[in-house]
C-alpha cells in the first residue's frame, strides 16, 4: 500500500495506517526526499526516495533517524512554567494568556523595544514557523530583533543586497553542469551543500570529475570534501579575501577577464579592477599561506575553464572579512562570465517565490543601530554579538524580556556564558521550543510546538538555494494529540492576544504564493506528485530578476570598497600563535540532534583538533584533556592530534556544551561537550556586516595537569 498523505490514511481510530509515506527531510538544507514505512503506528524503516527529482534517493545519517526525533521521550508537548528550579505543566489557554500579558506588561513599563526576539536556524526548516512567526513578531512591535543569520550567512545576504538588490538573490553553483569547481571554506560533504541545496554532494562532485572536470578546495583543514577534490591547499583563516583579490588581480593583469553580455548591465567593473590592482599574488602569499605560483595557476585555470564556478561558505562568512569574501566570490564569477550561465553561478526560480513582491532599490542595512555599541541593523535585525550587552548594560532602552523561537543562543552566539548570565536576570522570558536546553532552561514559560513527522512542511527558503528547480509538499504522517499545538497555532494565538487581529494559516499563505508564483501551481497539484515536482535546471534570468534601483549589477559597492583599507592593514599585522576555527559534522546540525542515541554513537566528537607540530610544541598528547582560552572564556576538551589541520590552527565543532545545570537531555549528557561559543568574542566582528567572526579567534591551548592519583590508576 502506497500513500502520499497521512490525512487520507488515518484509520477511524485516528491512527496512521500501515504503508509507505513520502516527504522531504527538514533536518538540514539538503531537503532530501524520504520514503518511510509505517507499521503498527510506528516508523519501521526510513530510506531515501529514489524518485525525488533533487535527491535521487540520497539520505544521510540525520534523515535515517528522523523517526527518533518524533519518539524522543525528552520532547515537550505541553506548556511548562518555571518556578525556581521546578517545572509544572500548564493548559494552552492559560499559558498563552500569561505570556501575552507578561510581554505587554514589560513593554508598558520599559518601552516597546525592551522585549528582544531571537529566531534560531530551525525557523527556516519549519514552514509553519517561517510563515507565521513574523505575524507574532510584528504584533509585538519591537525593533530588538536578532537571529542566527548574523552567526552564519549574513555576509552572503549583505553582498547579494549590494550587488543584485535583494538579500535572497544569492547565486547558487550550477554544480551538475560545471567543469571547474573552486571551493573556499566549504565542506559540502558534511553540510550537504549549505546555501547550495545539493543532496548527495559526494556523487555530484565525482560526476563533475568523471566528465573531465576539476575540483579545487582551499581550507585550513583537510576536510571530508578534500577526499573528493583534485587539489587541497591550506589557507590561513581570515585571509580568503586577500586570495580572492589576488585571483582577480591575475585575471585583470593578464587580460583574462571576459564578462561578456553581463557587461551590458553591470556598473563598477573599472573600480573592481582598480581595487584588485595592488593585491598581487606575491603580496598576499605570506599572509594567506598559499604561494604566488599556485595563486597564478588557479586564476588562469579558472579563467580558462569553459564552465567554472567559485563557491565559499561558512569558513568565509564567519570571519573578520566575510562581507568582502562574498562580494569577491560573486565578482570572480562575474568577470569570467560564469555568472547567470550554465555551469556557473545561477539563480533558482522557486514555485513559492519570496521575491515575487519585492521592490527595486530598497535599503536593507544601517537604518538603525544597537544601543550600546552602535552596531548596524540588517534586514530588520541587529547582530547577535550585541545581544548580551543589551541585557546587561543599564540605562534607557535596556532589554528586559526575551522571546526565543526555535533557537539555543546560549550555545549558538558569541560569549554564550555571558548571555547565559544575562538571561538569569531578565524580567520575563518565553521560549517556543520543544526541548528544555541550555537556553530554554532560563525561560519562565516554554511553549512546545509539534515537530517533524507531525507537521506539514514546504521548504520555502531552500528552494531559493537549490541546484535544481523542484517543489514538494510534505503532509503530516502522524496526527498530534489534543493536548498539542502546531507552531503556527502558537504564533497566531499570541498574535491575536497581542493585536486583536487574526492572521491567515500557512496553507492559505502557501496557496496564494503558489498560485501567483512563477509556476502557477497549487497545493493540490503538489500533493498529486508525492515524490516532488521537477521544474528543471536553473536558467539565465538577468537582468530581469535584478532588484537594484537601476536594474543593473553593482560590481563594486561603495561599502565594500571602503572596507578594503581594513583588509590591506592585515598584510603587515602580527599573526596570532594559534587561532580557532569551527567544523561541521554530518551527524548534527548546529546544536540540534545531539539527543538522538543513534547519531551520537561512537567516539567523542567534541574534540579539539590540532596539528602534530603544535601538539609537540605545546607538549600535548593525543587524547589528553586541554584547556582552550580566548579573551572572553575558557573550555576544557579532549585533544585530537591530526595532520589534517594546518599548523597554527585548532578546530572545535560548534553546537555542543549541553552540560549546563537544568538541561533535560538525557542522551546528550554523555556527549555534552564544550561550547565553542564560550570562546567566540562578541567584539571580534566583520565590521562591514556585523556578522560574528567565529573563525580565526586567537586562543591559547595548554595541557590540563592530570592529578597524580589519576595518573597512577
Amino acid at each position: 500500500m502506497t500513500l502520499s498523505q497521512a490525512t487520507a490514511a488515518q484509520s477511524t481510530h485516528g491512527q496512521t495506517a500501515d504503508g509507505l509515506y513520502f516527504r522531504a527531510c527538514n533536518l538540514c538544507e539538503a531537503i532530501c526526499g524520504l520514503q518511510l514505512t509505517v507499521k503498527g503506528g510506528a516508523v519501521v524503516d526510513v530510506r531515501g526516495d529514489p524518485l525525488d527529482p533533487l535527491s535521487h534517493g540520497h539520505i544521510c545519517p540525520k534523515g535515517a533517524v528522523i523517526a527518533d526525533i518524533h519518539t524522543d521521550p525528552d520532547r515537550l508537548k505541553l506548556p511548562m512554567r518555571r518556578d525556581g528550579d521546578t517545572w509544572t505543566e500548564l493548559g494552552w489557554d492559560e499559558a498563552l494568556d500569561y505570556v501575552a500579558t507578561r510581554l505587554r506588561e514589560v513593554q508598558t513599563r520599559h518601552g516597546q523595544d525592551s522585549v528582544a526576539v531571537y529566531q534560531g536556524n530551525p525557523s527556516v526548516h519549519n514552514s509553519g514557523t517561517l510563515l507565521s512567526a513574523g505575524g507574532f513578531v510584528r504584533a509585538l512591535g519591537s525593533r530588538s530583533r536578532y537571529s542566527a543569520t548574523s552567526m552564519d550567512q549574513l555576509p552572503h545576504h549583505f553582498a547579494a543586497a549590494e550587488m543584485f538588490g535583494h538579500p535572497l538573490l544569492l547565486p547558487i553553483p550550477d554544480i551538475d553542469r560545471s567543469d571547474y569547481f573552486l571551493m573556499l571554506g566549504a565542506n559540502p560533504l558534511a553540510s550537504n551543500g549549505s546555501i547550495m541545496t545539493a543532496p548527495g554532494m559526494r556523487g555530484r562532485l565525482k560526476a563533475l570529475r568523471g566528465r573531465g572536470g576539476k575540483v579545487v578546495l582551499l581550507d585550513p583543514r583537510r576536510t571530508e570534501s578534500a577526499e573528493v577534490a583534485d587539489e587541497h591547499h591550506f589557507i590561513r583563516p581570515g585571509s580568503d579575501a586577500l586570495l580572492l583579490l589576488a585571483l582577480l588581480n591575475v585575471i585583470f593583469a593578464e587580460k583574462l577577464d571576459q564578462p561578456g553580455h553581463l557587461a551590458e548591465f553591470t556598473d563598477g567593473l573599472a573600480e573592481l579592477r582598480a581595487a584588485a590592482a595592488t593585491f598581487t599574488p606575491e603580496k598576499v602569499a605570506q599572509a594567506t599561506g598559499v604561494d604566488a605560483e599556485t595563486i597564478r595557476r588557479l586564476a588562469r585555470e579558472f579563467a580558462a575553464a569553459e564552465r567554472a564556478v567559485v563557491y565559499g561558505r561558512i569558513g568565509l562568512s564567519l570571519q573578520a572579512f566575510g562581507g568582502l569574501c562574498q562580494w569577491l566570490l560573486n565578482a570572480l564569477n562575474l568577470v569570467t562570465s560564469n555568472l547567470d550561465r550554465e555551469g556557473g553561478a545561477m539563480w533558482p526560480l522557486p514555485a513559492f517565490d519570496l521575491l515575487g513582491r519585492a521592490k527595486k532599490g530598497q535599503t536593507y542595512h544601517h537604518r538603525w543601530h544597537s544601543r550600546v555599541r552602535g552596531l548596524p541593523e540588517f534586514d530588520g535585525e541587529l547582530p547577535v554579538a550585541a545581544l548580551a550587552e543589551e541585557f546587561l548594560t543599564p540605562g534607557e532602552g535596556q532589554l528586559r524580556a526575551f522571546v526565543t523561537i526555535a533557537g539555543n543562543p546560549v550555545l549558538s552566539t558569541p560569549d554564550g556564558e555571558k548571555l547565559d548570565q544575562a538571561l538569569a536576570g531578565v524580567e520575563f522570558m518565553v521560549s517556543i521550543d520543544p526541548y528544555l536546553n541550555a537556553t530554554t532552561r532560563r525561560a519562565d514559560v516554554i511553549l512546545p510546538p509539534a515537530v517533524g513527522l507531525e507537521t506539514q512542511h514546504y521548504d520555502v527558503v531552500f528552494h531559493h538555494f537549490a541546484v535544481r528547480n523542484t517543489a514538494r509538499i510534505s503532509d503530516p504522517i502522524f496526527p498530534i494529540g489534543g493536548h498539542q499545538r502546531y507552531d503556527w497555532q502558537i504564533f497566531e494565538s499570541l498574535r491575536e492576544r497581542l493585536s486583536g487581529e487574526k492572521g491567515s494559516t500557512p496553507d492559505e499563505r502557501l496557496e496564494l504564493g503558489l498560485k501567483h508564483g512563477p509556476r502557477h501551481t497549487s497545493l493540490e497539484a503538489l500533493r498529486a506528485a508525492p515524490h516532488g515536482t521537477d521544474y528543471g535546471p536553473m536558467q539565465p534570468c538577468l537582468p530581469q530578476r535584478l532588484l537594484t534601483a537601476e536594474g543593473r549589477i553593482n560590481a563594486a559597492p561603495a561599502p565594500m570598497l571602503a572596507d578594503l583599507a581594513r583588509l590591506e592593514a592585515t598584510l603587515s599585522a602580527d599573526v596570532p600563535d594559534l587561532v580557532l576555527i569551527g567544523r561541521r559534522q554530518l551527524r548534527s546540525n548546529n546544536s540540534w540532534m545531539h539527543n538522538v542515541p543513534r547519531l551520537m554513537r561512537g567516539p567523542q566528537r567534541c574534540t579539539l583538533m590540532l596539528n602534530p607540530v603544535d601538539a609537540a610544541r605545546l607538549n600535548i598528547q593525543n587524547g589528553q584533556m586541554v584547556e582552550v582560552r580566548s579573551r572572553v572564556g575558557a573550555v576544557t576538551v579532549q585533544a585530537e592530534v591530526t595532520g589534517t589541520l594546518m599548523p597554527g590552527v585548532v578546530s572545535l565543532p560548534h553546537g555542543f556544551g549541553h552540560g549546563r545545570a537544568g538541561v533535560r537531555l538525557e542522551v546528550a549528557a554523555a556527549h555534552a561537550g564544550a561550547s565553542a561559543n564560550d570562546l567566540t568574542d562578541p567584539e571580534f566582528l566583520d565590521e562591514l556586516t556585523g556578522n560574528t567572526a567565529a573563525s580565526g579567534v586567537p586562543v591559547k591551548v595548554t595541557a590540563v595537569q592530570v592529578p597524580e592519583e589519576s595518573a597512577a590508576d
